[in-house]
């Protein structure tokens, strides 16, 4: 006899049975299996008491939630007797060879009559097609209306027409041991809904992210959920699904998901501006240990000590000096380093901080603002026609080998000379026409010797791009 559940058939010695009936519930079930004739639909109710059921939440949740199917071409590594061009010629091959690239994965509908779809940056990257399915079969193309590396968070648009959208929870009141629905497309397959409790919040050092606050969760969530709801129980979208934990390569209840607080605040500037327009406040942090509680002489447990007050910065401005320790801002208390940069990050250029501060074992109210990291920066107009529309300024970049001069890129508007030719905000362009360009003069002297732009060699999320105009 093979034990299935020890509540309802414990296993006793061969060739003996022992059922031990504990409820109503199980009496039911176990008529159910053993009764003769056609199988038995499980009533509404019993002793008067509906069954549970995550049904009703799902009616209204699951129309809301869509396919997201993307198509990438990729450029094929080359013998380099392929590069021939009288090879070429002779065997009629294309001049570029390219291979289609297909994933699938989530997203969920949050404005019906915009038609705003929330997903994640890396179920969208690199796409040159993009489709989304919906939960009544219809396929639509949907525009990227921008995304962000740095939390992970995307916006699709698709026609507004006959949509379902889902409400918003606010994850900041979520507690560790409430439920959760876990909604997506894991391995294709589609409508997949898993359910299981929130595991832990704020979850950081991960690694997966610029930003991270994750809502742990033990729902099942496997690839294809990416971009996926997850939601409360009363139907409420609380996080999007981002990630998993997979020592095997499979699912091992940790899963991790962006509140929709967070992904909110994101998506609202990725509508108004087409990315995020970060500001910058000048400060460096670490958490508050027990060891630099005791030699700072504070009596708190949770904060961020501030190791570094960069010069003529926002936070040098409001008067933050090294070594006080921030333990609240805006009213709401500071657990570490890693919440601090979260919520000075995802702030806006302009908008006001109050923070609380610990120095000299005194408590203290300090007021800042939100500064704009390209205030110093210029339209690209001045330097060429060609960037026209982007910002640029004197800029570098960490790299393996290194620290990585040239010249930052900063916003870009859509539809723009620089936009057309492939420049996009956080670019860092090292060379120029096959020249180096450590500075935004350098690159106004190659471009005026050469009389304008050919190509450009950049650095982004880590690789190096060459761009060549034609």
């Amino acid at each position: 006899m093979t034990c299935i559940n020890r509540s309802l058939a414990p296993c006793g010695r061969a060739g003996r049975r022992r059922w031990y009936l504990s409820s109503p519930l199980v009496l039911l079930l176990v008529l159910l299996f053993v009764s003769p004739g056609a199988p038995a639909a499980l009533p509404a109710a019993i002793g008067g008491k509906e069954l549970p059921s995550l049904a009703p939440i799902l009616e209204g949740a699951v129309p809301a939630v869509v396919n997201v199917a993307t198509v990438t071409r990729i450029e094929t590594a080359e013998h380099p007797l392929l590069r021939d061009p009288f090879f070429r010629y002779f065997f009629d091959i294309p001049e570029h060879r390219e291979r289609r690239g297909e994933s699938l994965g989530s997203g969920v509908i949050v404005d019906a009559k915009a038609g705003l779809i929330l997903t994640n940056n890396h179920v969208v990257s690199k796409a040159q097609q993009i489709e989304v399915t919906l939960h009544d079969g219809r396929t639509l193309q949907a525009k990227l209306v921008g995304s962000d590396p740095q939390t992970d968070v995307a916006v699709l648009r698709v026609p507004a027409k006959d949509l379902t959208e889902i409400p918003l929870a606010d994850s900041d009141e979520l507690r560790v041991g409430d439920f959760v629905i876990a909604i997506g497309s894991p391995f294709g397959l589609a409508q997949t809904v898993t359910s299981g409790i929130v595991s832990a919040l704020g979850r950081s050092g991960l690694g997966i992210e610029g930003y991270e606050s994750f809502i742990q969760t033990d729902a099942s969530i496997n690839p294809g959920n990416s971009g996926g709801p997850l939601i409360n129980l009363r139907g409420e979208l609380i996080g999007i699904n981002t990630a998993i934990l997979a020592p095997g390569g499979g699912n091992v209840g940790i899963g991790f998901a962006i509140p929709i607080n967070m992904a909110h605040v994101v998506m609202d500037q990725i509508v108004e501006h087409g990315s995020v327009r970060r500001g910058l406040f000048g400060v460096v942090v670490q958490d508050l240990t027990p060891d630099l509680a005791h030699a700072l002489d504070v009596d708190v447990r949770r904060g961020a000590v501030v190791a570094k007050v960069e010069a003529d910065s926002a936070a040098e401005r409001a008067g933050l000096r090294s070594g006080d320790v921030v333990i609240a801002i805006d009213g709401v208390e500071v657990q570490g380093a890693a919440d601090l940069r979260n919520r000075i990050g995802l702030r806006q250029i302009g908008d006001k901080l109050e923070l609380k501060v610990l120095r000299d074992g005194r408590q203290r109210t300090v007021h800042g603002v939100i500064a704009d990291p390209h205030a110093d920066y210029t339209d690209g107009v001045r330097v060429s026609r060609s960037l026209a529309g982007a910002l640029l300024g004197d800029g570098s970049a960490r790299t393996e080998r290194g620290q990585l001069v040239g010249v930052a890129v900063g916003t870009v508007d859509e539809d723009s000379p620089a936009w057309a030719i492939g420049l996009r905000e956080g670019d860092l362009v090292v060379e120029v026409n096959g020249q180096r360009t450590g500075s935004l003069q350098e690159l106004g002297y190659v471009l005026r010797r050469f009389g304008g732009l050919s190509s450009l060699s950049i650095w982004r999320d880590g690789q190096l791009l060459q761009i060549s105009r034609r």
